[in-house]
């Protein structure tokens, strides 16, 4: 797992309607998730140091750069420490926005990639205010996404997605990770904390992918086991899509 956009108690808003609020025109306040970001605050620099190989997660960004153009602008959603991905994509020259709820990991994150952009947004912050066409971070030609959506209750993800292709140009590309287990916003002890976690076994992610209007151009799944042992073994499962229509 990730230090991603929402964690630990205080996760569950009330019936799908709130989170249709993510991909239309209506302001609503964002969920309230500040068990989450308190939960992340206290990790800090451990959580690199409990997950310390992130193989399928750079070559998931290896895959996304090689079909970017140079001066791209991405998107890092979850962007936790900034490392590896924020930085992974800054130093392939890109312009890197990262948005986190996380303020203590955010600060890591800015000492870590000084020349990105960072922000502290929960992931429904994201959406447009009524009558514009995109939010105040504006639209992307790619998005990161590693294991953020775990932290959102199952009901929530499928617009999550939703939005986050709304923010891509047309053609613009997402690279996407989760940890592939059927739960839905279950607690789990997670580096002397308590988090809230969803997961979807891998055809049934598939699918709410490509419901969210996006084509899944490439896969891979990693076995892994954190180095600590207050995480379980877990299957990482690697999307790489790109925002299909106009």
């Amino acid at each position: 797992m990730s230090t991603r956009s929402s964690r630990g108690g205080g996760t569950v808003s009330h019936g799908s309607e709130d989170y249709e609020t993510y991909a239309s025109g209506r302001r609503t306040p964002a969920p309230d998730r500040t068990g989450q970001a308190e939960a992340f605050d206290a990790i800090g620099a451990r959580y690199d140091d409990a997950f310390p190989h992130k193989e399928g997660q750079l070559a998931a960004g290896d895959a996304l750069l090689a079909g970017l153009a140079p001066g791209s602008r991405i998107l890092d959603v979850g962007c936790g420490t900034g490392v590896p991905t924020s930085r992974q994509l800054a130093d392939a020259g890109h312009s890197v926005v990262g948005v986190d709820l996380s303020a203590g990991m955010l600060e890591l994150a800015r000492k870590n990639v000084p020349e990105a952009e960072f922000h502290h947004l929960d992931l429904a912050s994201l959406r447009p205010e009524p009558g514009q066409e995109q939010g105040e971070l504006g639209e992307f030609d790619a998005i990161t996404c590693f294991f953020t959506l775990l932290m959102l209750p199952r009901a929530e993800i499928p617009a999550a997605l939703r939005l986050l292709r709304s923010m891509l140009r047309p053609g613009g590309l997402l690279a996407l990770s989760m940890v592939e287990a059927d739960l839905d916003d279950a607690e789990i002890p997670f580096l002397g904390h308590t988090i809230r976690v969803s997961g979807f076994l891998r055809d049934e992610l598939r699918q709410v992918v490509r419901d969210a209007g996006l084509e899944i151009t490439g896969e891979h799944t990693y076995a892994y086991a954190p180095a600590s042992t207050d995480a379980p073994p877990e299957h990482q499962l690697f999307f790489n899509c790109r925002r299909a229509g106009k």
